[in-house]
C-alpha cells in the first residue's frame, strides 16, 4: 500500500469527521474565541497524531502477515502440498546447480582415471620411440650431413642388439643412419633391409643403452572411435617424443600410392585412419592405444589446404610379417613375372599402332620390357602383348597386377594368364618366382 495515499485518506477522513466545528466556531468568535481555539488546537493535535497512530498500525499489520504468511508455507511444506527438493523437481536455477555439482566430480574422476591408468604406459611407449636421422654426404670433401629426420620404434633387444622398425622413406638413399635415444645420446645405426611398397625399414644399433622396447598389440583388435596417442618427433629433434591424442577414424583404408615417382598410382596400402595429429618426422613413429600397445606405425598424411586431421599409420599385424623378413634377409620375398608394362590407354601416342586389341576389351597391361631369364620370358611373353587376366582376375593397371601377385599368389605358384598378340587372343602357364628387384 502506498503510505502517503493512506495518510492522505486519513487527513480527509478526519476533516470529514468533524464538519460542524468550524460553523460553530464563526457564529460566535467573540465569546466563544477560548474554546474555538482550543477546539482548533485539539483538531490539529489530533491531526497530528492520526498518521503517527496509523504508522504504527501499518508497521504491526505488516509484522502480523509476514508471520502468518511464513506459517502457511511451513504448513505447506509440512503437508507435502508442495514437493521439497529431493525428488529433483525444482525450479531452474536449482536444477542447473544440482546438475553442475553432480557432473563436476564424474568429469573430474573420468580424467584423473584416464591419466591414472595410462600415465605408466604411455611413458613406458614413450621411452620406446627413438629418432631416426638420415645422413647424406654432398661432396667428397665434406663430412656427412644430416639431410633428413623421422622417428622409430625400439621393438626388439636381442643377443645385445637392438631392433628398431622406422618407415622406408626416413632411411631411403642415407648414406648413414643415426638413432637418437631419449636421454640425447645419439648412436650409429645399421640398415638391415627396406621395402618400398610396404614403406617399412628395420634398423639395428647396439642394445648396450636401451632398457625399453615397445609392446606390440594388435591392430585387428583396434575399434573405430578408439583413442590413440600418436609419439613421434615431429618437425625434427626439438620436440622429441611428442605425444598427439585422438581417435581411430577408419580401419582398412586403401590408400593410393607411387612409389617409382612418376605422379602415377602404382600401389595400394591398408591403413589405419586417425586424427592425432601426425606431422613431418612422426613417419615412423607409433601408434599407441590407451594401454601403450603399438597398433600402428605412422606412415602419412593427407596434406592439403582444405583438410584437417586425416593421417595414417600402417597396421602392426601387417608390418610384423614384414619386419620379420627384413630383419632376417633385407628384403621381402614376393613373386614377380619380370616385366615393365603401362596402362593401354597410358600408351605414348607413337606406339599405339604397335598395339592390337578387339574393341570390346575394356583395358589392359601392355608389356614395354621382358627381363631375359623372368617367368615372363620363359612363358616367351613379347613386347605390346596386353595381358588382360591372371587366374580369372581382371588387369588393367599396374595396381590390379600387383595386388595379384604380392597378396594372392605364392611363389612357385603355376598361374594362368590371358593376352592379346596382333589383335588375337592368348593364353599361357607361368610359374612365379621370387621377385629380385622392383619389377612386376
Amino acid at each position: 500500500m502506498d503510505f502517503n495515499n493512506h495518510q492522505h485518506n486519513n487527513e480527509n477522513r478526519d476533516n470529514q469527521e468533524h464538519p460542524d466545528n468550524e460553523p460553530v466556531h464563526q457564529s460566535d468568535p467573540d465569546a466563544n474565541g477560548g474554546i474555538a481555539q482550543s477546539a482548533r488546537q485539539n483538531a490539529k493535535a489530533n491531526q497530528d497524531k492520526k498518521p503517527k497512530r496509523n504508522k504504527s498500525g501499518n508497521f504491526l499489520s505488516g509484522i502480523i502477515g509476514g508471520v502468518v504468511s511464513a506459517i502457511v508455507v511451513v504448513l505447506l511444506f509440512t503437508t507435502n502440498i508442495i514437493p521439497n527438493n529431493d525428488d529433483g523437481n525444482n525450479s531452474d536455477a536449482a536444477t542447473e546447480n544440482n546438475q553442475s555439482d553432480e557432473s563436476s566430480p564424474e568429469v573430474t574422476e573420468t580424467i584423473a582415471s584416464d591419466n591414472e591408468e595410462t600415465a605408466t604406459n604411455m611413458e613406458e611407449a614413450s621411452e620406446a620411440v627413438v629418432g631416426v636421422t638420415r645422413m647424406q654426404q654432398t661432396n667428397i670433401w665434406e663430412p656427412s650431413e644430416e639431410s633428413g629426420t623421422g622417428s622409430g620404434i625400439l621393438y626388439k633387444k636381442e643377443d645385445g642388439n637392438a631392433y628398431v622398425v622406422t618407415n622406408q622413406h626416413v632411411v631411403a638413399d642415407a648414406q648413414e643412419v643415426e638413432v637418437a635415444l631419449n636421454n640425447d645420446e645419439r648412436i650409429e645405426a645399421e640398415v638391415l633391409g627396406t621395402d618400398q611398397l610396404s614403406d617399412l625399414a628395420v634398423l639395428r644399433v647396439d642394445g648396450s643403452q636401451i632398457d625399453t622396447v615397445a609392446n606390440l598389440g594388435s591392430s585387428n583388435d583396434a575399434e573405430v572411435g578408439e583413442t590413440v596417442i600418436a609419439i613421434g618427433n615431429p618437425l625434427g629433434m626439438e620436440f622429441a617424443n611428442t605425444l598427439t591424442r585422438g581417435i581411430i577414424s577408419g580401419l582398412d583404408r586403401s590408400v593410393n600410392m607411387d612409389t617409382n615417382g612418376d605422379g602415377q598410382p602404382d600401389w595400394i596400402t591398408e591403413v589405419i585412419q586417425t586424427d592425432a595429429a601426425i606431422n613431418p618426422g612422426n613417419s615412423g613413429g607409433a601408434l599407441v592405444n590407451s594401454d601403450g600397445e603399438v597398433i600402428g606405425i605412422n606412415s602419412m598424411k593427407i596434406a592439403q589446404t582444405a583438410v584437417e586431421g586425416i593421417g595414417f599409420a600402417i597396421p602392426i599385424d601387417t608390418a610384423t610379417p614384414i619386419i620379420e623378413q627384413l630383419e632376417t634377409e633385407g628384403q621381402v620375398a614376393r613373386p614377380y613375372i619380370g616385366i615393365s608394362s603401362a596402362p593401354i590407354n597410358t600408351v605414348p601416342p607413337q606406339y599405339r599402332d604397335q598395339i592390337q586389341v578387339p574393341e570390346d576389351v575394356e583395358g589392359g597391361m601392355v608389356v614395354a620390357q621382358v627381363e631375359n631369364g623372368s617367368p615372363a620370358d620363359e612363358a616367351s611373353l613379347q613386347q605390346f602383348d596386353v595381358i588382360t587376366q591372371i587366374n580369372g582376375n581382371q588387369i588393367t593397371s599396374i595396381v590390379d597386377l600387383r595386388t595379384f601377385l604380392y597378396n594372392e599368389a605364392e611363389i612357385g605358384e603355376t598361374v594362368e594368364l590371358e593376352f592379346y598378340r596382333n589383335g588375337e587372343a592368348q593364353t599361357v602357364s607361368m610359374d612365379l618366382a621370387e621377385r629380385q628387384q622392383e619389377q612386376q
